[in-house]
């Protein structure tokens, strides 16, 4: 089973929950800023204004830019984690990835490709219902530069953040706590507190932290169910891919060259009900697809080590 997988390596407590984190840390938040920070200072910026993204981003000569120095950081956040993995715990990034003898990938694709389908239907049916909540801001140069971006970059991030919480955190909690219930629920709560510190949260009110908190279960639940990230590795890319591509906002964290601009009044119910909606189809829809069972035992069942 997927946390299991785990128990054959270097899995000592301090190991996970101190020099790991250090480690993961240290290249995620200090290295892969320099380049992010560096480019804002010298570009002038106030670094009294550094907890206002969309200040930060407007300091850039693009968005391009400042989208992809900040996409830099989950880069050399995956080289910390990495690191970690091969050198601190002798860990394969198969065994990171799934219980299965090799990674499935036509997993990811599935997942990937579902949820961009869903994505682009949902999208235009929103902007026909709300036109008036939407200013066109396509500009060919820009984004084509935004699609070589997430193409090359934004998957380092939201890879980097499923193999850190429901890879890494998940493995490193079930194996040491030998409780999958706490396996499974504390980074998916950690998973929305990270997520504390986004202008969303600033623009929606607090409340709007159940919306990643929600997520983070979402996830969670379909990698323990599944025995393995490759369906959450797809959806949060495909996730992250719509945002960046289609409508942005001056309220969120990733500002982009995207097709439309969000200039509506937002809501945190409207924000997060699609998300009630969707979640509960999408682990039906897997849970047949991929015949799991055994839902207790995998959810709240002890780590047999």
């Amino acid at each position: 089973m997927y946390i299991e997988k785990a128990k054959n390596i270097k899995n000592n407590w301090w190991r996970y929950f101190l020099v790991g984190p250090l480690i993961i840390f240290t290249f995620w938040q200090i290295i892969g800023a320099i380049p992010f920070l560096g480019g804002f200072i010298y570009k002038g910026g106030d670094l009294l204004k550094a907890d206002d993204m969309t200040y930060m981003f407007s300091v850039f000569p693009s968005l391009n830019v400042g989208l992809a120095l900040f996409l830099l950081m989950f880069a050399f956040g995956c080289v910390g984690l990495y690191l970690t993995i091969k050198f601190l715990h002798n860990q394969t990034i198969t065994s990171l990835t799934t219980s299965r003898d090799k990674i499935d990938y036509s997993r990811v694709f599935y997942c990937f490709s579902l949820v961009m389908v869903i994505s682009i239907i949902l999208f235009p049916i929103d902007l026909l219902l709300s036109p008036d909540d939407y200013e066109l801001t396509f500009n060919l140069n820009q984004f084509l530069i935004l699609i070589l971006i997430c193409i090359t970059l934004l998957p380092l991030q939201t890879s980097f953040e499923e193999y850190l919480m429901r890879g890494y955190l998940l493995q490193g909690i079930g194996i040491c706590t030998k409780s999958r219930f706490l396996a499974f629920t504390i980074p998916s709560i950690l998973f929305g507190l990270l997520h504390f510190a986004n202008p969303e949260i600033d623009k929606l009110g607090n409340e709007f932290i159940f919306a990643y908190i929600l997520m983070g279960f979402f996830l969670g639940l379909v990698t323990m169910m599944d025995e393995g990230l490759e369906l959450a590795l797809g959806w949060h890319y495909a996730n992250n891919l719509t945002a960046a591509l289609f409508v942005t906002a001056d309220w969120t964290a990733l500002q982009t060259d995207s097709i439309y601009k969000f200039v509506g009044e937002p809501d945190t119910v409207s924000q997060i009900l699609p998300a009630i909606v969707i979640f509960p189809l999408l682990i039906y829809h897997f849970s047949v697809k991929y015949n799991w069972s055994g839902w207790k035992e995998k959810l709240f069942g002890k780590v047999n080590i």
